[in-house]
């Protein structure tokens, strides 16, 4: 009997770290405006793909970007939508940069007219047989700035 549970046990087990997961990728991040009263504002797009015949719920994203290696903002998406089933979804994750930090960043765009930056972001979903699930990515750019003339 012992045999026969642990043969079903690796059965499962073998299943389970086989099966699909979505997949998640970073596919552009856009400086979309200054304002006077919320600071500059970016949009980041993630494509993420379900691989399942059923919609998956996203419970949250996460983000955090960065500049000269220093957080300039960071903060919660709490439930954002759902995952298309067996297709592909494009999600936007906009990103408030507030004005105190805005100053500390003149350095590097006086450079070169252009803000390199981290992005990393945190996509928790919930799972069928897995519970929570996390797709950690990061990508690192550069924003050109528009042009004033």
């Amino acid at each position: 009997m012992s045999e026969l549970l642990e043969k079903a046990k690796n059965f499962v087990s073998d299943k389970v770290v086989n099966m699909k997961k979505p997949e998640a990728s970073i596919t552009d991040v856009d400086f979309t405006g200054l304002s006077l009263v919320e600071g500059a504002q970016y949009l980041a797009k993630v494509s993420v793909t379900n691989p399942y015949s059923v919609p998956i719920p996203i419970c949250e994203i996460s983000y955090t970007l960065k500049s000269d290696g220093r957080v300039i903002a960071s903060g919660t998406i709490p439930d954002p939508g759902s995952l298309k089933s067996n297709d592909s979804t494009m999600l936007d994750v906009p990103v408030k940069v507030p004005h105190s930090i805005l100053v500390s960043l003149l350095r590097d765009i006086g450079r070169d007219w252009d803000i390199d930056y981290e992005l990393e972001l945190g996509l928790t979903m919930d799972l069928p047989l897995f519970g929570n699930f996390t797709i950690l990515l990061s990508q690192k750019g550069e924003i050109k700035l528009p042009a004033l003339f």
